[in-house]
């Protein structure tokens, strides 16, 4: 059995937790190690049953609590070559905690296996995780990209289930408050996916055999969580899938307030 939970999801701050029995690793530690300890509880999960902390890229959003959390529970941090350069430059990695580069075969948790595929962002060396677990599951969180390359394509297609970025609604983006710049590099194939791009891949994932898709990584200016949801359920409508019988959709918020997922 598969508990999967994203404690937080935003541009404020993203953080995932995974777990299979006494086995369970975090996804990215983007808000303080207090807020991460308090969403941890609320979900009955203590943060002693950490294993590992597994980074997607240095960017505040998904770093912002490593050290603090890491160095309290002596937790190893995994990320790729690139983005361990980019933490100890900035400091993050400090020597109060381990930490190593991500094997692309996979590196075993436990009874957890967690590998590496790379994303198309404008980070040093930016990643997402699928996971697999001892009963067959397979898991995974993708983030923080401008495109769906054929990597991506093929780590996530018949997972069964993905929690997938879903950032910004395009006419929202485009007539915002953000300078020009800012809105090309969002739009970019090195910045964020728009809903309209989530919900296009979300159906290849569903003809792939995905039956739970997660919303993720909303921006919360560029876009709304009941517009996300449905660009993606008519996309899916479409298609022809039923909500609740062939997949579940939900959106997760900047703070997660229900129970984990279980599968």
């Amino acid at each position: 059995m598969a508990k999967f939970c994203p404690l937080f999801s935003s541009s404020s701050g993203n953080s995932v937790y995974i777990g299979s029995g006494e086995d369970a690793i975090l996804v990215d530690v983007g808000l303080s190690c207090k807020r991460t300890e308090e969403a941890l509880y609320n979900i009955g999960v203590s943060p002693e049953s950490i294993k590992a902390v597994f980074i997607t890229h240095e960017h505040s959003d998904h770093v912002s609590g490593l050290r603090v959390f890491a160095s309290k529970y002596n937790i190893t941090a995994y990320a790729t070559e690139g983005t361990l350069g980019a933490l100890e430059k900035s400091g993050t990695i400090n020597g109060k905690f381990p930490f190593k580069q991500v094997s692309t075969a996979g590196d075993e948790i436990a009874s957890l296996l967690v590998k590496p595929f790379y994303t198309s962002h404008d980070a040093k060396e930016s990643c997402g995780y699928t996971v697999e677990t001892a009963d067959g599951r397979k898991l995974a969180v993708c983030t923080d990209l401008g495109v769906v390359t054929p990597e991506v394509e093929a780590a996530l297609t018949g997972c069964d289930l993905v929690l997938l970025e879903s950032n910004h609604d395009i006419r929202m983006l485009e007539n915002g408050p953000y300078p020009y710049p800012l809105i090309q590099r969002i739009k970019s194939d090195r910045g964020h996916l728009s809903n309209e791009s989530c919900a296009d891949f979300a159906k290849r994932l569903i003809e792939g055999g995905t039956t739970r898709l997660v919303l993720g990584h909303l921006s919360q200016q560029n876009n709304f969580p009941e517009l996300a949801f449905q660009t993606t359920f008519s996309a899916l409508e479409e298609l022809g899938a039923k909500a609740d019988s062939d997949y579940i959709l939900k959106v997760a918020k900047p703070v997660w307030e229900g129970r984990a997922m279980i599968l």
